[in-house]
């Protein structure tokens, strides 16, 4: 097969950010980082379920996150849920196929020459280093891969259900509303295996419910500050396509 039609190109432009920021998420999700820092202003001290001093410290992963938004909501809008609902299951497996292939990296026998760097001035075990940023623990690999993959069935759902009652109209309403409940479901079903089933970590279920909610309050007001891009990134596809044949894969997208 080859990619001749505007249709196929499209399709696996849109596929291929779609895997790869995933994927990137679950690598660069092993920082995390101060948004108010990030932002140089005060951190917020908030109290949750008796849990105090919370801020809006997160995963760097949600650098990606807003892109896969948008992929996920375009992808649907133009070729169904069909396609959608594939591309989710080929990245949770691409993803565990990187986890494994990361693994077996680390189990390799470190050069002699590279273990010990110099890094800005500073020695540096890279073996140890390695590790630390790759070497993520099998419930927290579960976990995101789980809430991946249940956010991305949620989200599919809903946006065909809000697309039934408002047709063409009202993008920002089906996907940006289809965005804020798969997340609500994402947030905390990734926290609740990785740290509140895993006996290493003992979190209490007031834990999960106040950093899940944190989060999901980032995550709440991206999805709602994406919504422009939305709509730039649905002009230029439009633009690409030809009004007539993105009408015709819109209406036909919407059969499922």
């Amino acid at each position: 097969m080859t990619f001749k039609t505007k249709e196929s190109r499209l399709l696996l432009v849109l596929g291929a950010f779609f895997v790869a920021n995933a994927i990137l998420s679950e690598f660069i999700g092993v920082k995390i980082f101060s948004v108010e820092g990030t932002l140089g202003i005060k951190k917020f001290d908030i109290n949750l379920f008796s849990v105090p001093n919370l801020s809006f410290n997160m995963s760097a992963g949600v650098l990606t996150w807003p892109i896969i938004f948008i992929m996920t909501d375009i992808i649907n809008e133009y070729f169904g849920v069909k396609q959608v609902r594939f591309l989710s299951v080929l990245t949770c497996v691409l993803i565990g196929f990187a986890f494994i292939v990361v693994g077996l990296a680390m189990k390799l026998q470190p050069s002699d020459f590279w273990v010990t760097q110099q890094v800005d001035g500073q020695q540096i075990n890279m073996v140890v280093a390695f590790d630390a940023i790759f070497g993520q623990g099998m419930w927290i690999i579960v976990g995101s891969i789980t809430a991946f993959l249940i956010g991305q069935m949620v989200d599919v759902l809903i946006f065909h259900r809000i697309k039934k009652f408002t047709g063409e109209r009202a993008l920002w309403l089906r996907a940006t509303g289809s965005t804020l409940v798969s997340q609500l479901i994402d947030s905390f079903v990734v926290i609740f295996i990785a740290f509140y089933l895993n006996p290493n970590y003992h979190w209490s279920w007031q834990m999960v419910a106040a950093i899940g909610l944190v989060g999901y309050t980032y995550k709440f007001i991206i999805a709602i500050a994406m919504t422009p891009i939305l709509y730039l990134v649905h002009g230029i596809i439009d633009g690409y396509l030809g009004k007539d044949l993105a009408h015709r894969m819109i209406k036909m997208a919407g059969r499922g």
